[in-house]
């Protein structure tokens, strides 16, 4: 697809994305040394997430999953605190209390982070009443994997917002096939009758549109366009961003399946080897959006080593924050708690 994005947008874009991959790719090794427990990584991901917030306001709400650091780090979260609270410290966003199933940010819009298939859509059709009754053309976009459309609840809160024409933004990332393995039949992590998974929402009357989730220009289109709708009143807009799930995480445990990613994969294929070579070559969506931007002139290759390079010094340096921060006193273990 044609890219409509300016220069600013697309380093912008760039710069979340390399961010979101070297902040992963550092989990891995902090895993190693401190087995801070179960986690989900947004690598192979990252040109959805980056790209939805390029249509955001700062006032509008957002709603995600386990899978969140991707969309925390798009929308400004700061890492240090980050791999502070995934460590379970002091100076982590929530104390080290939500740790990386559950980080929430609510100075960057979140609302909550939701471990729960599908916990975060209801919530996002209450901010969307919220954000309707305020009248000040916020919304709320909810992220959210394809096995969500099995929960309930998630129809129960696509029919709301479809009958009061609630200002939401149904963000389905569909990556393609299930955490450990795909299901014969079917959608790949889920069950549904349905022929395609758009079909639930149209069947609510709900705008519903299925987009690459690896295509910065094409998701920045359609985001774009449901972001104008949803504004102008017309209700909430499902949007299914498909991507072919990284081979990391395959396994019920994250592993560096693909290696630390290599930019010169772009224009390289040498550098390309292993056993997922295809998915770098074909799918992956980093050396996919660099690929297209230096065909068009929009940056070089040194620009790109050095936007890179301050990048992985920021994740070394947040990395070293997080390890530094002091783990909780044990007698604020009912800090925040108002029932016991």
């Amino acid at each position: 697809m044609t890219n409509n994005l300016n220069m600013a947008q697309n380093l912008a874009i760039l710069d979340r994305m390399l961010l979101i991959r070297r902040f992963e790719e550092m989990l891995i090794d902090l895993d190693q040394d401190h087995d801070f427990g179960h986690y989900h990584l947004y690598i192979g991901e990252e040109a959805t997430g980056a790209t939805v917030v390029e249509s955001l306001r700062p006032t509008d709400l957002l709603l995600t999953t386990w899978r969140n650091h991707g969309h925390l780090l798009a929308r400004s979260a700061d890492p240090g605190r980050m791999v502070a609270e995934i460590l379970g410290r002091v100076d982590g966003y929530n104390k080290g209390r939500g740790g990386t199933l559950h980080l929430t940010v609510r100075e960057a819009g979140f609302l909550s982070t939701s471990g729960l298939v599908g916990g975060a859509v209801g919530l996002a059709a209450g901010a969307g009443f919220a954000l309707k009754q305020a009248g000040e053309g916020n919304i709320c976009v909810v992220f959210f994997g394809d096995g969500s459309l099995e929960e309930g609840v998630v129809f129960e809160a696509m029919n709301l917002a479809s009958l009061w024409s609630l200002p939401v933004l149904f963000m389905c990332e569909n990556n393609n096939s299930g955490a450990i393995s795909a299901q014969e039949g079917g959608f790949p992590s889920s069950e549904i009758a349905a022929s395609q998974i758009s079909d639930i929402p149209k069947s609510l009357n709900i705008k519903s549109k299925l987009v690459d989730g690896a295509d910065v220009a094409a998701v920045h289109a359609v985001v774009t366009e449901a972001v104008s709708n949803i504004r102008s009143g017309n209700g909430p807009v499902f949007i299914e961003a498909y991507s072919e799930r990284w081979p990391g995480s395959r396994p019920l445990w994250p592993e560096q399946a693909t290696g630390v990613t290599q930019l010169e994969a772009a224009w390289d294929q040498t550098v390309i080897t292993g056993e997922h070579a295809d998915w770098v070559r074909k799918f992956d969506p980093i050396i996919r959006f660099i690929r297209s931007q230096l065909e068009a002139g929009l940056f070089s290759k040194d620009e790109l080593f050095d936007r890179d390079r301050k990048i992985q010094n920021q994740v070394i340096e947040a990395r070293a924050f997080g390890e530094a921060s002091a783990l909780p006193d044990p007698q604020s273990a009912l800090d925040g708690v108002f029932a016991a």
